[in-house]
């Protein structure tokens, strides 16, 4: 379910149908359905999975900082990082870039952009443990 997510600028719309269809998976390999009245929390601790929340945000943050560590003039790094500032806009609010994705992911981690260069201390960071 989350091949590509790397590069989706996810709204917390993706994220609940994901988490939906995450669930509907977990409940369905443990032979429970939903009249049996079974919680969420439960099931996981039981499969042992962590949210597919945290791990989207950890797939997002992995392919920022190998995005990171690579030299200014590759071109994932001019494609993702270099956007034209002078693109007229249409009406009302602006799509919600990869950019704002990464930053508002790396503001709820409380991780820093310069952690990226250092691949060890990043993939520290970016861990979601399993339950």
């Amino acid at each position: 379910m989350l091949y590509g997510a790397e590069c989706w600028p996810t709204k917390r719309r993706h994220v609940q149908q994901l988490s939906v269809a995450e669930m509907r998976m977990l409940r369905w390999s443990c032979g429970y359905t939903r009249r049996d009245r079974v919680r969420n929390e439960d099931i996981r601790e039981k499969v042992g999975v962590a949210p597919i929340e945290e791990k989207l945000t950890q797939h997002r943050l992995r392919w920022f900082g190998h995005v990171q560590r690579r030299p200014s003039e590759a071109p994932v790094r001019i494609g993702v990082l270099g956007r034209a500032n002078n693109i007229k806009r249409g009406r009302g609010r602006p799509r919600l870039t990869w950019d704002e994705a990464i930053n508002r992911d790396l503001k709820e981690w409380n991780i820093s952009k310069e952690v990226a260069f250092d691949r060890s201390a990043w993939r520290l960071a970016i861990n979601v443990p399993e339950p």
